[in-house]
């Protein structure tokens, strides 16, 4: 029989529950669910999600992302800059106004749909149950996971109709091909079983997707020719896109190794990553010295350091999640100074 002494235990030797055990039980969870070992009144509810309060229209506002907006605002400035100061022979009869305002339309409603679609699919495979950053949608409970993909498709619809209106004004029916494989490349960045954005090749689909497309696609729908103008800018806009991706990976690198997510952050590795992200913020203003030889204003662009410098410092020594946040947002205010404000430079 033991003595007392044997039979104390020290509470430090015994290890507290890591987020990784606690992930393997939520894994665990969900399997039983999806063999019919545990019933839920919630289809698709992540597993050990307990009753919460329901979603709010502040909770959806915050669900669209808005901070990520300027990602799609940016380049569809600068194509439609360097489809205005076209000669008015190659733009055709007159300013193309409502082609413009579709363009930003596409943009902006497949930019918010794609935040929708990661939201349904990263809350039903686990992967923000441990987030750092801002609660989401599904993760939470606060919404059924049905109900956040039917919103996201709502805006891929959307933006599909505004496509449509392109196409209808342009007769360029080809342009239905690119604008379903814009939509194809937003859904399976998380969706669907084998996700890129889980392969680390998310930053590449967003430098062409939301930077050379977007951009040289503006500017050809407008005026039916692109430039060497285009081309430049698309891929400014493309690397601060990927820059808003890395800080944003960077910030949930730890909680994405463990749930078997390996964005470019995770393959990387922290200190690879951050310097990384410095590098993708910044290539954009070495490209801007080209504009400054053609464009008298395009110099002021250059103020938009006053935002990404900040950005790339606070990076580089974060220690806490709300410290990436920050970087993220000034990251994605760098993109709006940087598009709107080329984009006029350009322009007049």
């Amino acid at each position: 029989m033991a003595n007392p002494r044997q039979q104390r235990i020290n509470p430090k030797s015994v290890p507290a529950p890591s987020v990784a055990s606690q992930l393997k039980a939520e894994q665990a969870r969900q399997q039983a669910v999806q063999k019919g070992k545990k019933k839920s009144g919630r289809p698709g509810l992540p597993p050990g999600v307990a009753s919460v309060r329901k979603a709010t229209l502040g909770d959806w506002i915050g669900g669209m992302r808005l901070q990520t907006l300027p990602l799609a605002i940016a380049p569809v400035a600068l194509g439609t800059a360097t489809a205005y100061v076209l000669p008015h022979e190659e733009t055709g009869d007159g300013w193309h106004w409502l082609r413009a305002l579709a363009c930003l339309a596409v943009a902006v409603f497949l930019q918010i749909g794609v935040n929708f679609a990661n939201d349904y699919s990263d809350g039903v495979r686990g992967t923000d149950k441990f987030r750092s950053g801002p609660k989401r949608l599904t993760a939470s409970g606060a919404a059924k996971p049905r109900t956040v993909l039917t919103v996201a498709l709502v805006f891929f619809a959307l933006a599909a109709a505004a496509g449509l209106v392109i196409v209808w004004r342009t007769g360029y029916w080809w342009l239905i091909a690119v604008g379903a494989v814009c939509i194809l490349a937003a859904w399976f960045y998380t969706g669907g079983k084998r996700p890129y954005g889980y392969a680390g090749l998310g930053e590449p689909f967003v430098f062409v997707f939301f930077g050379i497309v977007a951009t040289a696609g503006t500017t050809f729908v407008l005026a039916g020719t692109v430039t060497v103008e285009s081309w430049l800018a698309g891929a400014a806009a493309g690397f601060i896109a990927c820059a808003v991706l890395m800080v944003n990976n960077i910030r949930d690198l730890a909680q994405d190794k463990l749930a078997g997510k390996r964005t470019l952050a995770v393959r990387l590795g922290d200190r690879p990553a951050r310097i990384a992200y410095a590098v993708l913020l910044l290539l954009p203003f070495v490209i801007l010295v080209f504009f400054t030889l053609f464009y008298a204003n395009a110099y002021l662009v250059y103020f938009a350091l006053l935002a990404a410098v900040p950005a790339a410092g606070i990076t580089l020594s974060a220690k806490t999640a709300p410290e990436l946040v920050l970087a993220l947002r000034l990251t994605a205010l760098t993109a709006l100074a940087y598009g709107l404000g080329l984009g006029w430079a350009i322009a007049f």
